[in-house]
């Protein structure tokens, strides 16, 4: 099955952003039953991430039944296929436990294993990210769609930095992230996908990450490549399936930030 239109497909991310937000919004600042994921480390669901990916999949699947699906919650299914679905169903499921604004329903759409669309919804701010045809839109509580473009700021020093966690960062290679984050004008921590979101508005400049699954990046690659910015690993590969994310307003930033994250015994 090919794919609608622009305008249809952007509709159907419409369809699948308010049938999630019908299932996350209600739980929201509620008092949640929270399920670890690990034995030996703290990894939080919460009946919010499972019952928005079971209504984003019913919707794939009555509308792409030949599509592939990938999420968070579920799994895989029809690895295979041409086209494929990157669910994760709340980006941020500590922030939403802790009642922050700051998590997002992401959607990513592949197509032979490149990221060719995505959205991020945070329906309790009402703010919907949406990239189609190599175009990144803001709408805000359903208002007028505005075209999105990352900051030209072409130097470190005056460059704002955002990871989720410092304390994510532990590993020799890992550490080299300090190294930028010693140069930036700003740095801040926290907002998982929001901050990916920001940097193709034209608020943060660079968002580096590591340890990321394909589901964490999948919606947020065609977000910030159509607002103008780039997404690679940490060596300047294929950040496509996830791992240490390098995202960048512009190419000037990429390449210094690039360049420290990879500097002899970093």
């Amino acid at each position: 099955m090919s794919l609608p239109s622009p305008a249809e497909l952007s509709q159907f991310f419409d369809q699948l952003c308010h049938g999630a937000a019908a299932a996350t919004l209600p739980l929201f600042r509620s008092k949640l039953d929270v399920s670890n994921k690990l034995a030996d480390d703290f990894d939080p669901v919460t009946e919010a991430d499972r019952n928005a990916e079971t209504v984003i999949r019913d919707l794939l699947e009555k509308r792409f039944p030949d599509h592939g699906i990938i999420g968070e919650e579920f799994g895989a299914v029809r690895s295979e296929a041409r086209y494929q679905w990157i669910i994760d169903p709340i980006d941020g499921t500590r922030a939403f436990i802790s009642g922050l604004p700051v998590w997002g329903t992401l959607v990513g759409l592949y197509e032979n294993g490149r990221p060719i669309a995505g959205v991020m919804d945070q329906p309790f701010t009402r703010e919907r990210y949406l990239a189609i045809d190599g175009e990144t839109h803001l709408r805000v509580d359903g208002g007028p769609s505005m075209r999105l473009n990352t900051r030209q700021v072409t130097e470190l020093n005056q460059a704002t930095l955002m990871t989720t966690s410092p304390h994510l960062l532990t590993t020799p290679g890992e550490r080299a992230y300090f190294d930028v984050e010693r140069q930036v004008k700003l740095f801040r921590y926290g907002c998982d996908c929001y901050a990916y979101c920001l940097l193709a508005a034209g608020q943060v400049d660079l968002v580096i990450e590591s340890g990321l699954n394909i589901y964490d990046i999948a919606a947020l690659i065609p977000i910030i490549e159509g607002a103008g910015g780039l997404v690679t690993s940490w060596t300047g590969g294929d950040a496509s399936n996830g791992g240490s994310i390098l995202a960048a307003a512009n190419a000037g930033l990429h390449e210094q930030a690039l360049e420290l994250l990879n500097k002899p015994n970093a």
